[in-house]
């Protein structure tokens, strides 16, 4: 299923088959109907990062899930219905699933696809002023990266409305740990 960007017209012909989102799911005035599940019902299966032995799958119920997200959102991470909260991340990574939730509390969720340094190294930054992201989640990786590439976020940047950074995936190094604050 090919999904375009927004404004082109292109040609699915050279892609094997390849069907377009509107050949897909064509448009339909029908309401969306939701239906009552059980609070253990599977919502998804994630896998364990395999750090520790072979990669495990673990299976997450919705209403678990839920509730732990929320908890992690609003009492750890102080989201709020009016924040918008953006985490670099793919929808392969845990982080991912995470997110969304974010659309429970009501907060705006900010999706970014492409690499964080284009059209330069402070290209986050600048996405976080230009949309008033609130809530910014990144990984160690990219906050040492930034470092390294020299992006000074608080003499380049207003960052008015920010008031969260949140780091996942590897430790955050110490440098790191002093580069954000």
């Amino acid at each position: 299923v090919v999904f375009p960007y927004a404004g082109t017209d292109r040609a699915l012909s050279s892609v094997a088959h390849a069907v377009s989102w509107d050949e897909f799911a064509p448009s339909t005035q029908e309401l969306l109907s939701f239906e009552p599940g059980a609070f253990d019902r599977p919502l998804y299966i994630l896998y364990s990062s395999g750090t520790t032995g072979v990669p495990k799958c673990i299976v997450h119920g919705q209403g678990g899930t839920l509730i732990q997200h929320l908890k992690e959102l609003v009492l750890h991470t102080d989201l709020r219905r009016e924040d918008r909260i953006f985490y670099y991340t793919t929808c392969g990574w845990m982080m991912w699933n995470w997110l969304v939730s974010s659309l429970a509390v009501g907060a705006t969720m900010v999706l970014y696809d492409g690499s964080p340094f284009h059209p330069g190294p402070g290209a986050l930054f600048d996405m976080v002023d230009e949309l008033g992201i609130s809530v910014f989640g990144t990984s160690a990786k990219w906050i040492a990266a930034a470092d390294k590439a020299g992006v000074k976020p608080a003499q380049t940047h207003q960052l008015g409305k920010l008031k969260t950074i949140l780091s996942t995936g590897s430790p955050l190094a110490p440098e790191s740990y002093d580069y954000v604050y």
